[in-house]
């Protein structure tokens, strides 16, 4: 049997040896009509200097993508947009790109890959200005996650604000939206955590490659979440999180959904770029307020004085959306969203009036409440291990629920 050759610049491997030997003509390859389309979109996906724009201005141009790489210098440098260093990165591709280690790659973790012409290629992401050329999935994307909302903060959280995010997670899970997020740290883990104990469908738009963990202390996390959503991502395998990734991804959480909420953020956040990239979209923007001297929720509120809506429960999302989902899915009550308070006796409940979603000390809650520092201290036990409370350092207190 003839060995499989190598066609600009990528070994075909013998199992697609068969699929290629329709193109062989007089002992040659001809050129463009060698690589599959999608292997084309996975390459030009790989090249520098090449994006999402300009890859549609060279289709407009060439018609298909094996056309495009199949092309001299010359003839890219001729299309409108297209300059001499993307033309002759595209043209010495082969050079710089390893096509057969990435679909090797492809192949041996069992993820797919799509393009815009895919049917599952989410279609909210085709409607933005630069839709990632192909996107790498680990799971599975549904009809239903185009009525996705994201849910976005800060990386340095409040506890406020991480219960916030696995609260409002957790009830548009339960009405049937997709959470979509960027599985960093802070409210990003909240938002994922709180889709999951719900047992609704979470989405993770990574800043990496789809081999990356990143950050590592979500391996399992992210495990749960392809099982029960998808990881998804635009960068090609091992690529790392760097500063320029992290708001090329932040488009994509924005471009699929219907709705960013944020739910914590300060005023420099990237939170805040992921909700203008909403608004370029077309798309709503939701914030939580917070404190108003706190730093976390600086960003929230300068978004509220800009016009994004102001967000009290899940019904202040989900009523923006009531074509999408009835007022009949819309409501829960405590109990069915998970935060039902047990019954509490005299004591537990003067104690449990006096505290919120921000921290206060014991001794201010004794005069508060007015019982004696022993009976506070005890009270404040017992209301812990009903799981209603948490002290967070500095011997302070508040509400989980």
């Amino acid at each position: 049997m003839r060995t499989a050759p190598r066609v600009k610049g990528f070994a075909v491997n013998n199992r697609l040896w068969s699929r290629f030997l329709a193109c062989l003509g007089n002992g040659g390859w001809v050129s463009n009509l060698s690589m599959e389309v999608l292997e084309a979109f996975i390459a030009l996906n790989m090249i520098d200097h090449v994006g999402p724009v300009r890859v549609r201005h060279l289709l407009d141009h060439f018609g298909t993508a094996p056309a495009i790489l199949a092309a001299t210098r010359e003839q890219l440098a001729r299309v409108e947009g297209i300059g001499d260093e993307t033309a002759t990165a595209i043209a010495g591709w082969e050079s710089n790109v390893n096509l057969a280690a990435e679909l090797r790659r492809i192949d041996e973790s069992g993820c797919s890959v799509l393009t815009q012409e895919d049917s599952a290629y989410p279609m909210s992401l085709r409607e933005i200005y630069d839709p990632p050329i192909v996107l790498y999935v680990r799971g599975k994307i549904e009809h239903a996650d185009h009525r996705g909302v994201a849910i976005v903060g800060s990386r340095l959280t409040t506890p406020y604000g991480m219960d916030s995010g696995r609260k409002f997670a957790f009830q548009l899970g339960s009405a049937g939206v997709t959470v979509v997020s960027g599985g960093a740290r802070g409210i990003d883990t909240a938002a994922h955590q709180g889709a999951l104990k719900s047992g609704g469908r979470t989405i993770a738009v990574l800043g990496t490659g789809i081999n990356v963990v990143f950050p590592s202390e979500n391996a399992a996390l992210f495990e749960q979440i392809a099982g029960r959503g998808a990881l998804i991502t635009q960068f090609p395998f091992n690529r790392p999180a760097d500063k320029q990734s992290f708001p090329i991804r932040n488009r994509i959480v924005a471009g699929m959904t219907l709705g960013t909420l944020v739910v914590e953020a300060n005023l420099t956040s990237g939170a805040l770029i992921t909700a203008n990239m909403a608004v370029d979209c077309g798309r709503q923007v939701f914030a939580v307020p917070g404190r108003i001297d706190s730093p976390r929720s600086k960003g929230c509120h300068e978004l509220i004085k800009k016009g994004a809506k102001l967000c009290e429960c899940v019904e202040d999302v989900l009523s923006e959306f009531e074509y999408l989902f009835p007022a009949k899915n819309a409501r829960h009550s405590q109990k069915e969203a998970g935060f039902a308070i047990p019954s509490l006796t005299e004591t537990e409940q003067k104690i449990f009036d006096q505290l919120g979603m921000e921290a206060i000390g014991m001794d201010e809650l004794s005069v508060l409440s007015g019982l004696g520092p022993s009976a506070t201290a005890s009270t404040l036990l017992s209301l812990e291990i009903k799981r209603l409370i948490r002290q967070v350092p500095g011997k302070q207190f508040l509400r989980i629920r």
